[in-house]
């Protein structure tokens, strides 16, 4: 058989050819899914090539392999067809017709009933056993040119994600850490030491198997679920918000906190606040990652760089400020960004590297001046 370019279409072209051969049962399957399929199959291709050749950044780009049924996501996607809301509780889906939905879908319909939405594609996908239905939508949103002209609860914020709270913000206020994982610890021991004594290729096993999935999906859907409500209300109520451009991946490498990051979603936080910001007309600065902000004085500036960890409190000696260490660093971080709102669009201090996405705010050596005095982010509304 002849070679077949890495290409969308010579891939598919060659699947049309073959197909009727390979999986005479093709036809009672939508070609969405088979397109779909061919789809990733030429993005992953043209990865791997991209990374050989160095044309792509970041890690090496292994060769596609093929996803493997209880060990990848199951999903394919809809690009074409009559595919779409057909009620506010039905979906319709080509070669499979109308379907029941559990979640209302009166938002989308009523924007797509207004004109002011138009759907790009839908994704059907299992986890745990419960299937899933994902639109891709363009919605027109009406976005202030000014932000800060919108009247808000609150103006500037700084967010000091962590593990023992999961969020401190500059107000004061502490969001508790719900720990879904750690609560499920002891229920997740018990569905694994039951599906690893079942015998392999029975039923029980597939009984238990699915049981531990359906306890992994609820600990993801409990964490997702509190970081869209923090970082919703944080998008609605501020004008800008300030958090840590915080290394997560090495955070994890140790042992001894890799658990309770992992439960937390720091990254997450920052990623549903970068497009929220947007969403909402409001602005995320991002501090630089060498900033200090748990071991400069919120105060005066003066900096205790033998702070460990295991120090909940942080302490002044210049200045006598007794605070605790997380809202310490939150005002710290709010204060950044209050110090350069008289800033010039050139906006000095900013890194240079910042990637198109957003502004990094730099500020200087903590004890050199104090938090008036210094440069930051950039006023003009950018949103990381």
């Amino acid at each position: 058989m002849a070679a077949v370019p890495w290409t969308l279409p010579a891939l598919r072209l060659a699947w049309n050819e073959a197909k009727s051969t390979v999986a005479p049962w093709w036809s009672a399957c939508s070609k969405e899914a088979y397109s779909s399929g061919l789809d990733q199959l030429a993005r992953g291709l043209k990865n791997f090539t991209d990374s050989r050749t160095g044309k792509r950044k970041g890690k090496r780009v292994g060769f596609p392999r093929f996803k493997k049924r209880g060990r990848a996501r199951d999903s394919f996607r809809y690009t074409t067809g009559a595919y779409g809301p057909a009620s506010n509780l039905q979906v319709k889906l080509p070669r499979l017709g109308r379907v029941k939905v559990h979640e209302a879908m009166g938002a989308l319909t009523g924007r797509l009933a207004a004109g002011s939405a138009r759907l790009l594609g839908a994704t059907v996908s299992r986890t745990a056993g419960r299937w899933f239905v994902a639109f891709t939508v363009e919605i027109d949103r009406e976005i202030p040119q000014n932000p800060s002209a919108r009247q808000r609860a609150g103006g500037a914020v700084g967010v000091d994600a962590g593990v023992k709270h999961l969020a401190v913000l500059s107000t004061g206020e502490q969001v508790d850490n719900p720990r879904p994982l750690t609560r499920s610890l002891r229920r997740l021991r018990t569905a694994s030491r039951a599906y690893a004594r079942s015998k392999p290729g029975s039923a029980g096993r597939r009984q238990r198997a699915a049981a531990l999935g359906h306890l992994h999906a609820h600990i993801a859907h409990q964490r997702r679920d509190g970081l869209h409500k923090l970082t919703t209300r944080l998008t609605k109520n501020h004008d800008v918000i300030v958090v840590e451009d915080l290394h997560v991946a090495g955070m994890v490498r140790n042992r001894r906190l890799a658990r309770a990051v992992s439960d937390t979603g720091m990254a997450e936080i920052r990623r549903q606040l970068t497009y929220k910001t947007v969403w909402y007309g409001s602005r995320l600065v991002v501090a630089d990652r060498w900033y200090p902000s748990s071991k400069t004085c919120s105060g005066c500036g003066w900096r205790n760089p033998s702070l460990t960890p295991a120090d909940r409190t942080f302490a002044c000696q210049s200045c006598g400020l007794v605070i605790d260490r997380d809202l310490n660093a939150a005002i710290n971080l709010r204060n950044l960004v209050a110090a350069s709102t008289s800033e010039t669009e050139n906006a000095r201090g900013a890194d240079r590297r910042t990637q198109p996405a957003g502004r990094v705010a730099v500020k200087r050596e903590p004890g050199t001046a104090r938090a008036g005095q210094t440069g930051g982010a950039s006023p003009r509304g950018e949103a990381a």
